[in-house]
């Protein structure tokens, strides 16, 4: 009988196994994370952890995601943030409907279009970078909460007291924050706030494995849990901002925070391959950009002339040109200029584009122009990003950002909160890079109460009306190419999460014209590219990824490696 027994038990154990497909491919170098029942994807893994736990006690994807972003805020200081702004994208699966969040920051009402011009015409790029007219009225407290309020289901405190917990107990210093902090030392010793939370009374920046508290932090999130999120817009907290701005010539006042209103946009879709990509409108230029490129690239031959092959770069960074030159000249607010996006994205237009680009040689970036209004058709787009999968299928991926690694460098004073730089995203002047080495055009100048542009491309694909893949990442400019290539690598090379992941890098914004490359490319790859005419140049990390794809009714999850200390964790 026990004989029987046993092989009856082996018979359904190998049944299963030949109607189940196999959790992980034995043949691949790098594998994901695994779950079935949710997953949070974050540079940071006590915040990954926070963004679990809210999972695991029944909240939903964007209850998670908030949890994340408020603990991102004490464990990685340097880009996680309350002071800045971004944008949150999120997919409802019994809707099977996709709605986009913008929290980007706004310019104040003082701001002018010549704000940080010297009397000799010149940007000024220490006021525009380090100043604190350099930051922009923040809009990540009410970003979170219109998401809060739409689409979670748990109490805004459950959601921020982790964050609270984190910074009054304490978190170890990881070697990562160590070195952050490190290269920051030069600016953040200058602000007494920072130099004592962060270092020792002798200057040096507080050990690895050591306890870093952070009260005045601590005390800010209390009195966000007490008084609730208006409280950041209107009450104590907004009475220090303001206080600081007030001692130091910066613009933002109580009016101007209590004026600002997270916007709920419609996303920008498009569609490649069978599969439907959401992501980001204007302000952003990540979207717009993402939906140009996936068309031109649908006419060439990708898969068969290989990934990373000379051929497929090449003709990828020639598409990237030309779309790069588009975001110069027709992006910005949408609430304060006309932005053809429907032209832009159209057929019509992008099939006149394709033929000024070779795919044989590179193309000097001088001769390449962004189109115009004739070309349109005649018949009626330091940061940091996270991605959040639950059991329902909903998912929440947000990007967002104090622009450079601790913003402005600037504290406000007992809050233990870094004032954003992101003002200098508009264009100080026609023509003039910022300091991601960009250009723009009027639609991005400065004006009061406009949002400046933004490369944060936080993305969604679906295919069959189910979610199929949540992706996005920091980096500046590099951002909107660095997601393409995940789409690309995962839908175009049926490469894995992992693999996606982890394949070497590459960028061209049209200015400068150069290839920026990161390490990995075969010697004959860069000889090849070269003979094309491409300058190269090699490149630190691009990017950090943290992607979540749904596959055979498992989530499988990656996080970057070019960024230590991130995790991504399911259950």
């Amino acid at each position: 009988m026990r004989t029987i027994i046993n092989l009856i038990f082996w018979a359904i154990i190998f049944s299963s196994q030949l109607y189940s497909s196999p959790i992980y491919n034995y043949n691949e170098i790098v594998h994901p994370v695994v779950a079935e029942q949710g997953m949070v994807s974050s540079q940071e893994a006590l915040a990954t952890q926070v963004g679990v736990d809210i999972l695991k006690q029944g909240g939903n994807a964007v209850d998670a995601a908030i949890a994340t972003a408020y603990a991102l805020t004490v464990t990685l200081p340097r880009a996680g943030n309350i002071t800045g702004g971004g944008f949150m994208l999120i997919y409802l699966a019994k809707e099977n409907k996709t709605v986009f969040i913008d929290f980007r920051e706004k310019a104040p009402r003082s701001a002018t279009r010549d704000l940080f011009l010297s009397k000799d015409g010149q940007v000024d790029t220490q006021k525009a970078r380090f100043s604190t007219q350099a930051a922009g009225v923040p809009g990540t407290v009410s970003g979170l909460e219109l998401a809060r309020k739409q689409y979670g289901t748990q109490s805004f405190r459950k959601l921020v007291k982790p964050a609270y917990q984190l910074a009054h107990d304490g978190i170890p210093i990881t070697s990562d924050l160590y070195d952050s902090l490190l290269q920051a030392g030069p600016q953040l010793l200058k602000d007494p706030d920072a130099s004592k939370i962060f270092y020792q009374s002798n200057g040096t920046v507080r050990p690895i494995g050591s306890t870093l508290k952070q009260k005045q932090l601590a005390q800010t999130l209390k009195t966000l849990i007490q008084f609730g999120p208006d409280s950041f817009y209107t009450g104590k907290i907004a009475d220090k901002l303001v206080r600081y701005m007030n001692q130091t010539n910066g613009l933002i006042t109580h009016d101007d925070l209590r004026a600002y209103q997270a916007k709920e946009r419609e996303p920008l879709s498009s569609n490649y391959k069978g599969y439907t990509i959401y992501t980001a409108p204007p302000p952003s230029s990540g979207g717009l950009l993402l939906a140009q490129l996936l068309y031109q690239l649908s006419f060439y031959p990708l898969s068969e002339w290989g990934h990373n092959s000379a051929q497929t770069i090449h003709m990828m960074t020639e598409l990237m040109k030309l779309s790069y030159a588009d975001r110069a000249k027709w992006l910005g607010d949408p609430d304060f200029v006309s932005i053809p996006k429907q032209d832009l994205v159209s057929a019509y237009y992008l099939d006149q584009r394709r033929p000024l680009i070779s795919e044989t040689k590179a193309t000097p970036s001088k001769v390449i122009l962004a189109g115009d209004k004739e070309q349109f058709a005649h018949e009626f787009n330091d940061t940091t990003h996270f991605s959040v999968v639950d059991k329902d299928g909903n998912a929440v991926t947000v990007t967002y950002t104090l622009n450079f690694s601790y913003g402005s460098r600037r504290m406000i004073p007992g809050t233990g909160l870094f004032l954003n730089n992101e003002m200098d995203d508009f264009v100080a002047k026609a023509g003039e890079p910022n300091a991601y080495g960009l250009v723009g055009s009027d639609y991005n100048q400065i004006e009061p109460e406009k949002r400046m542009l933004s490369s944060m491309s936080p993305t969604i694909i679906t295919k069959d009306n189910q979610f199929f893949m949540a992706t996005g990442s920091p980096g500046g400019s590099r951002i909107i190419t660095t997601t393409l290539q995940m789409i690309l690598n995962v839908i175009e090379f049926d490469m894995t999460i992992a693999e996606a992941t982890y394949a070497p890098r590459f960028h061209h914004q049209w200015l400068p014209d150069v290839l920026f490359i990161e390490r990995g490319f075969s010697k004959d790859t860069l000889t090849l590219l070269e003979s094309k005419g491409h300058t190269l140049r090699v490149s630190r990390g691009m990017g950090s990824t943290h992607s979540i794809l749904l596959k055979d009714n498992r989530f499988y999850g990656s996080s970057d490696p070019r960024k230590p200390g991130a995790l991504t964790l399911g259950y």
